[in-house]
């Protein structure tokens, strides 16, 4: 997600301990709270596709990937992920979330997703979920579709609310999950359109800084923390700029955990 903002806000946020070493496995709870550098990271692209062995070899535990399809104009060349790519991240040990985005702001003939309602939040969550499966993806693991730009609580209402129940008449609520704002993490979680992580009092909520305020949704998994945009690069891998997204709970809709 490439929000069109940038605030490089400095956050800290607290994460639940390892329960114990290697990926994938953590407590539902812990004893003492960490930073979230000291956590688990992963990166989402916004420019070019980082190859798995670079993603490990840059620290990072695993990614986000798009099982989107590309729009009309766009040359980014991860969406969709292939079943390749995911083979790659799973031999090398790395994490992997589903997340789905076609349209963006100010773009007449694919605007943001949320603009087109109950019907396309039917249509999106279909394409969605056939390309989660082509790429090998689990029938348990959440999908996180995006509010890619700032709303109200007027826009939410009347819109986005409406596509994504949508998309819960195809993937039930229990398997959607949200990208957004710390209000629009709230706003889905409120009206029971995202679905609960199994780490008590979390949901899937992807929240971004951008639009946030310094604000934290403390329901949200995910947390993105580096957003690359044209005054601020954010993060770069062998010359790849990414954003970058840290774990704010044991379950953050990764798909090699079983639920």
């Amino acid at each position: 997600m490439s929000p069109t903002v940038s605030r490089r806000d400095a956050l800290k946020y607290t994460l639940l301990a390892p329960a114990a070493a290697g990926l994938g496995s953590w407590a539902a709870t812990a004893s003492a709270p960490h930073a979230a550098a000291d956590g688990m990271r992963l990166i989402d692209f916004a420019e070019r596709l980082v190859q798995p062995a670079q993603i490990k070899a840059a620290g990072f535990d695993g990614a986000l990937v798009y099982v989107s399809e590309l729009r009309p104009g766009a040359t980014f060349d991860f969406k969709p992920v292939t079943r390749e790519f995911t083979d790659g991240m799973r031999a090398e040990g790395l994490h992997i979330v589903s997340c789905y985005q076609y349209g963006k702001p100010g773009w007449v003939n694919s605007p943001s997703d949320f603009t087109r309602g109950y019907d396309g939040g039917v249509a999106d969550a279909q394409t969605a979920l056939r390309l989660h499966g082509a790429a090998g993806g689990p029938a348990g693991a959440p999908i996180f579709f995006s509010v890619d730009e700032p709303i109200n609580a007027k826009t939410w209402n009347s819109l986005a609310v409406n596509w994504f129940r949508g998309i819960n008449s195809v993937l039930g609520a229990e398997r959607t999950a949200v990208y957004g704002s710390n209000l629009v993490c709230g706003w889905a979680g409120d009206d029971g359109v995202i679905g609960h992580s199994t780490t008590p009092g979390k949901r899937w909520a992807w929240q971004t800084k951008a639009w946030s305020g310094g604000a934290l949704e403390p329901t949200a998994v995910l947390y993105q923390t580096e957003v690359v945009t044209a005054s601020d690069p954010g993060a770069m891998i062998d010359g790849v700029h990414v954003d970058v997204d840290n774990v704010l709970a044991a379950d953050f809709g990764q798909w090699d955990l079983a639920r």
